[in-house]
């Protein structure tokens, strides 16, 4: 098992979680106004190029905020639900993009076994502390059907991990956050940085694909 990046006793935990939980709630209108126009087509093609059997395919959207990549995927004519535990962006996901949309903390995940052929993890799991990474990896791996894909993509860093103002959050380089999702029962198939076409000290996100294992 690769060593947490810092260990946090039940309370602070539970205060991380919260505390960004509330600062997407408290900021749910202002952030769909600043990122409803984020373009994230690579990221999309990326799961679903990798993706195999017939569409549409049943995705997880995992953080899904107020819903935008949810309402791409049921553009594109797949069978998207999405996931996040704030009760605003839950509404406004379901609003938006018309699909169900659960709401639950990504520390105590509930989801049905084999249920997804891709997960859509854009921008969310670097909120996990790492402590707890590779048990909701393992979460991921099981709602995953047979060669089922995750997709995700993170802010990276030199693997430091705490609060960000209000959020709390883990910044891994590649090889510190390989070890974990390969831990958790994946295969590694691609990677690459974001946005393309720079030079990669300003390339500041990491963008991994795999299959279940």
């Amino acid at each position: 098992m690769p060593p947490p990046l810092r260990s946090l006793s039940p309370r602070e935990l539970q205060r991380a979680s919260a505390d960004t939980v509330s600062h997407y709630e408290e900021r749910a209108r202002a952030f769909w106004e600043s990122t409803k126009h984020h373009d994230v087509k690579e990221n999309v093609e990326a799961l679903l190029r990798h993706t195999e059997g017939k569409a549409p395919f049943a995705i997880l959207d995992l953080g899904c905020g107020p819903g935008r990549d949810l309402a791409t995927f049921k553009a594109l004519g797949h069978e998207p639900v999405g996931l996040d535990a704030s009760p605003t962006f839950v509404k406004m996901a379901r609003k938006h993009a018309g699909c169900e949309v659960w709401q639950q903390d990504l520390l105590r995940l509930e989801l049905p076994v084999a249920r997804f052929d891709g997960i859509f993890a854009n921008a969310v799991l670097f909120h996990v502390a790492s402590q707890e990474l590779v048990r909701v990896l393992r979460d991921l791996h099981r709602t995953l059907r047979p060669g089922g894909v995750l997709f995700a993509s993170n802010p990276r860093g030199p693997d430091i991990e705490g609060h960000d103002g209000d959020r709390y959050g883990c910044w891994m380089r590649l090889e510190t956050w390989r070890d974990y999702v390969t831990e958790a029962g994946f295969v590694e198939i691609e990677h690459y940085y974001r946005p393309r076409g720079r030079a990669i000290e300003v390339q500041p996100w990491l963008a991994t694909v795999w299959r279940k294992g």
